[in-house]
């Protein structure tokens, strides 16, 4: 597993170190997004500002992308397109649950259109729904 990360963060030119790899791992198996805090914890033992560059390495890159869910802060989550330095190619929607205060990714769902004047240039897109994920409702119909 260790070369098919390090072989991911070289196809990103990002220089393997072990920090890179072990953060670049714990994003991976992750099924939500995440933020600097919880890397701080997971990796307690580390420098906070080597996990802090490397979180913005990886989102200069193009590894990871930032979501800013307008409650908890800035979350990050894996890319899922071939993103690189400076673009970000994977507007997709993202849902943040009231209920358990996780943030996912949703890239599947059909993104509206957006219709700008000639004159503007977008460059970034965020939108996050907010309600009730599916496990959440599972757990509130089964306590019924």
């Amino acid at each position: 597993m260790s070369n098919e990360l390090e072989n991911m963060l070289i196809a990103k030119q990002i220089t393997p170190t072990p920090m890179r790899v072990m953060v670049l791992e714990y994003i991976l198996n992750q099924t939500t997004a995440i933020s600097l805090n919880d890397l701080e914890n997971e990796f307690q033992h580390s420098d906070r500002i080597t996990i802090y560059r490397t979180v913005k390495t990886f989102e200069e890159k193009g590894l990871i992308h930032d979501i800013r869910d307008g409650n908890e802060g800035t979350k990050y989550a894996l890319c899922d397109k071939d993103c690189t330095s400076g673009v970000h190619y994977d507007m997709h929607l993202h849902f943040y649950c009231t209920s358990c205060k996780e943030l996912m990714c949703l890239p599947k769902e059909d993104m509206p259109v957006i219709k700008l004047p000639d004159s503007f240039q977008l460059q970034e897109v965020s939108f996050v729904a907010r309600g009730i994920c599916d496990t959440c409702s599972n757990n509130a119909i089964q306590l019924h």
